[in-house]
């Protein structure tokens, strides 16, 4: 009878963990499971290349993640919010609390699909859980199918608790957003989300879709030890040390740029026009003709030695400007200009451009009014006099 009994018993506990184990056949792995009145789907989470950004999603879904807001401290997360934006042939996006809050207008350029906004055109403005966090792009996962699970922002470095599934390939996204998933399971379901009536203003559904549960599904014993919470919590530590670490050398690099430029304006020539000029290196190389494209290298600084922009690479790294997407599109190799009073230019740089022989380098100390004026442009303040740095590295045939 004993026997009988253990076998009843063993048997029913094989039972029940065969019942629990909803997806026997998954490789080992961490994944998340969405359960929505719509259907369920299963996405595979890359907590290898991505730690932080699945810890964070993880300790969300799991109610565990040390910097939430306290409204959402202790809470499954993702359970009972909705798809807030669905955009037929594009993408799907949720993970908005005030995602059914009041309305309010959408801005023209949220309106555009450059970029997945983490504002959510129904809620109150919040719409996330009350911090943000840094990218973590990685130059293998890239938005190349549909089922790619990824994070929404506003912005570099704005990530909080919005995502989003692709319903199609969309490379123009790559670099934008950081990619964490992949869905593995039940693409038909994200399909059916993403063919959902919407309203035309804020591409909202007009009947709620629903995630009533996000779970977490670890197998094998590395997902098993992924302590999200722990992760999250470590991965943020070292982002902001290496932030201040980060901030000390940029301090470091626009003083000593500031002291090497003060040296060299006490011994450059200034011209009728305002320009100053100091030549870092003469050439006895050709002088371009008038007309004749040349190709310049320029470094742009403030007057206190704070760099704006550049198009060599080892002076953006110094200065913790490298920007991956400008480099893959070839953004850090020589400007090509006309030498010529008639460049599209401002007038400073071309004025100084057309004293240069090739091989030449020259620093220019460009009053404003040469500049960009009172108006300003993009990183430049109105009224600021300038600082360039120019190659010149040839003549363009």
């Amino acid at each position: 009878m004993k026997k009988t009994r253990l076998l009843f018993l063993l048997g029913t506990m094989l039972t029940l963990m065969a019942c629990n184990d909803k997806y026997p056949d998954l490789n080992d792995g961490l994944y998340a499971e969405f359960t929505t009145n719509k259907g369920s789907f299963l996405a595979k989470l890359y907590y290898e290349q991505t730690p932080l950004t699945v810890a964070n999603f993880v300790s969300l879904a799991e109610g565990t993640n040390p910097m939430v807001d306290s409204t959402y401290d202790g809470k499954h997360f993702y359970d009972n919010l909705i798809f807030h934006r669905v955009i037929k042939d594009f993408m799907i996006q949720g993970g908005d609390p005030d995602g059914t809050g009041e309305e309010k207008k959408l801005k023209a350029k949220q309106r555009k699909l450059l970029m997945i906004q983490s504002d959510d055109p129904k809620g109150t403005g919040k719409g996330g859980p009350g911090y943000k966090f840094p990218d973590e792009f990685v130059d293998s996962l890239k938005m190349d199918s549909k089922g790619v699970l990824a994070m929404a922002n506003s912005g570099p470095g704005t990530n909080g608790s919005q995502f989003f599934i692709t319903l199609k390939e969309t490379p123009w996204l790559n670099g934008h957003h950081t990619v964490f998933g992949k869905i593995v399971k039940g693409q038909e379901i994200v399909d059916s989300i993403g063919s959902v009536e919407t309203t035309k203003a804020a591409n909202k559904p007009v009947e709620d879709v629903v995630i009533q549960k996000v779970e977490i599904i670890r197998k094998g014993n590395a997902a098993k030890n992924f302590d999200a919470a722990s992760v999250f919590s470590k991965e943020m530590e070292r982002i902001e040390k290496e932030q201040e670490e980060g901030a000390k050398k940029m301090e470091m690099a626009i003083s000593e740029a500031k002291g090497n430029f003060d040296k060299m304006k006490a011994e450059a020539k200034t011209l009728p026009s305002g320009l100053t000029v100091y030549f870092n290196k003469k050439s006895d190389s050709e002088k371009p003709k008038k007309g004749e494209k040349v190709g310049v290298f320029y470094e742009g600084y403030l007057a206190d030695g704070t760099l704006f922009d550049t198009n060599k690479a080892e002076v953006a790294k110094k200065f913790g400007a490298f920007d991956e997407r400008r480099a893959e599109a070839n953004g850090y190799s020589p400007m090509p200009m006309k030498y010529s009073p008639d460049a599209r230019m401002i007038a400073g740089f071309k004025e100084g451009v057309q004293l240069m022989n090739v091989g030449d380098v020259a620093t220019f100390f460009i009053p404003s009014h040469l500049g960009y004026g009172e108006q300003g442009q993009g990183p430049i303040p109105p009224g600021a006099d300038l600082i360039f740095k120019v190659e010149l590295t040839g003549i363009i045939k």
